[in-house]
C-alpha cells in the first residue's frame, strides 16, 4: 500500500487538463510576473473569504514580514504569539528588530491561550499574532476584544487554516491583516512558494501593495521602503483553478478526520474543535505515549508520519530571547508526544483503515 503524507501527484492528475491550460495560458501570455491572472485570482479569493482585499506575494513567510511592515512594526516593538508554530511566525518579527512575547498554548486545541494574552501586554505592545494552527482557527472574539481593549493590531497567521471558519467567517477575513501560505503540502497549494496578505482597510491595502513591489506604486518612484515579493503568474493561475475546489478539499480532510476519530475515540487523544469553528485540517495529529517508538514503528510498517515542531520557539537557540525551559509547560508537554498522520484530499477509507490499526496496535503493547 502505497501512503502518501501528502498525495500532490494524484490531486493534480484529477485535474491535470485544467492545471496544464492554464499554466500554458500564462506561458502563451509571456506575462510572467503581475499579470492579469494575478489580478484575477486576488478578486476570486477576496470574495471567497469575504474581505475587500487580498494581495498576492511571494510566500506565506513575506505575508507575515510585509503585514508588520504595512503598520508600522519598528525595532524594540512587541508582538504578542506563540510559541508552537513553523519559526516563520517569529523569524518575520526577529527581522524586523522586533520582540516576540510568547504565550503558552490551550492544551486542547495548541492556539495561543487566550486568557493568557492579557497578562503579557505592556507599553511596546503593538500586535497580538494568533495562529490558526493545523487548520483549526483561534479564538478570535476574544483575541479581538483584548486587540480593542489595548488598541492593538491583529494579525492572522492563517498560513495553515486557508477556508477554515470561526463562528461563521472565514480565517483570514477576521483580524486587521491575514497572511496565507499556498505551499505546496497547504489545503490550497501551489507549485512552488507563493502568499498571500488580505485585509478590509483600504489604507493598508494600499500600503501592502506598495511594500511587495519594492515600495512604489509607479515603477521607478518609491515612497517608502518595500521588498520584493510579488506571486508570480504561473503559480496564481495554479491557485485559481484549485480555488474552485478548496471546499471538496476541505470536506475530504474533515471527513478523512472524523473517520480517524471515530477509530480512535476512547483511546488517545484526539484533536478537539473550538464551539463555532470549521477545522480544515492542514494536520491530523493525535497524542500519544511513547511517540518516537510509534513513529518508528509506522515508518515499519510503510506510513508516513511527522513531527510538527519538536522544539517549541523559545528553546530554539535563535529565538529563545530571556526565556528558558519550563516557561511554557502546556508547550513543552505537547511537543513531547503529538505526532500527525497523513491527511488529504486523496486518501481512502482503506488507508484510514490500515494507518489507524497500526496506530492502535502499537498503543495496544504500550
Amino acid at each position: 500500500m502505497n501512503i502518501q503524507m501528502v498525495d500532490l501527484k494524484n490531486q493534480y492528475s484529477k485535474i491535470k487538463t485544467e492545471i496544464d491550460n492554464a499554466i500554458s495560458g500564462v506561458v502563451d501570455s509571456c506575462q510572467f510576473i503581475l499579470g492579469p491572472i494575478v489580478g484575477e485570482f486576488e478578486k476570486n479569493v477576496a470574495n471567497y473569504l469575504g474581505c475587500k482585499h487580498a494581495i498576492g506575494c511571494a510566500s506565506g513567510t513575506d505575508a507575515l514580514q510585509v503585514a508588520m511592515m504595512a503598520i508600522g512594526i519598528k525595532p524594540g516593538d512587541e508582538i504578542i504569539t506563540t510559541p508552537f508554530t513553523f519559526v516563520a511566525t517569529t523569524e518575520t518579527i526577529a527581522l524586523l528588530g522586533a520582540i516576540p512575547v510568547y504565550v503558552d498554548i490551550d492544551e486542547k486545541t495548541y492556539n495561543i491561550d487566550v486568557d493568557k494574552i492579557e497578562e503579557k501586554i505592556t507599553s511596546k505592545t503593538k500586535a497580538i499574532m494568533p495562529v490558526h494552527l493545523y487548520g483549526q482557527p483561534a479564538e478570535m472574539d476574544k483575541i479581538m476584544k483584548v486587540a480593542k481593549t489595548h488598541n492593538l493590531m491583529v494579525i492572522e497567521d492563517g498560513a495553515q487554516a486557508f477556508g477554515a471558519s470561526y463562528k461563521g467567517i472565514k480565517v483570514n477575513a477576521i483580524g486587521d491583516i491575514g497572511c496565507i501560505s499556498f505551499f505546496p503540502s497547504k489545503n490550497l497549494g501551489a507549485f512552488g512558494d507563493a502568499g498571500m496578505i488580505t485585509t478590509n482597510d483600504d489604507e493598508l491595502a494600499s500600503k501592502i501593495r506598495m511594500i511587495v513591489t519594492h515600495g512604489s506604486k509607479r515603477k521607478y518612484y518609491h515612497e517608502i521602503l518595500g521588498v520584493n515579493s510579488r506571486l508570480d503568474s504561473i503559480q496564481a493561475a495554479i491557485l485559481n483553478v484549485k480555488l474552485k475546489y478548496i471546499d471538496e478539499y476541505c470536506d475530504a480532510r474533515i471527513e478523512a478526520a472524523s473517520k480517524y476519530n471515530k477509530k480512535f475515540a476512547g483511546k488517545l487523544i484526539t484533536p478537539s474543535v473550538i464551539s463555532g469553528a470549521r477545522h480544515i485540517y492542514h494536520q491530523y495529529s493525535l497524542r500519544v505515549k511513547n511517540r518516537n517508538r510509534m513513529q518508528e514503528f509506522l515508518k515499519e510498517q510503510g506510513i508516513p508520519s511527522m513531527i510538527y515542531y519538536p522544539v517549541p520557539l523559545h528553546m530554539q537557540e535563535a529565538y529563545r530571547y530571556n526565556y528558558k525551559a519550563g516557561d511554557f509547560p502546556v508547550t513543552e508537554r505537547v511537543v513531547d508526544d503529538i505526532i500527525s498522520l497523513p491527511i488529504h484530499t486523496e486518501l481512502t477509507d482503506e488507508q484510514i483503515d490500515f494507518i489507524s490499526s497500526k496506530v492502535l496496535e502499537f498503543n495496544s503493547k504500550r
